[in-house]
């Protein structure tokens, strides 16, 4: 695979989860553990739970936009949390 993108979750120190996509992830989760991403910075600490890695730039943020939604959340819970 020469391109990666990861689809991440976080658990939230606020007890809920994050979930985002990046090119890279150890320097994506560095900036959420000091504070640098907006959406997290209150919410910390932060976890890693879990991870999918996808060759297609696409198909990785179509997933992410999908764990988002409500059926996506109900998914989350069921089968990856």
């Amino acid at each position: 695979m020469k391109d990666k993108f990861y689809v991440y979750i976080l658990s939230c120190g606020d007890g809920k989860t994050y979930v985002g996509c990046t090119r890279n992830l150890e320097d994506r989760l560095a900036r959420h553990e000091r504070g640098a991403v907006p959406s997290t910075k209150d919410r910390r600490p932060v976890e890693l739970i879990t991870y999918l890695v996808f060759s297609d730039k696409y198909r990785a943020f179509e997933f992410e936009k999908y764990l988002k939604s409500g059926s996506g959340r109900a998914f989350l819970k069921k089968r990856l949390i």
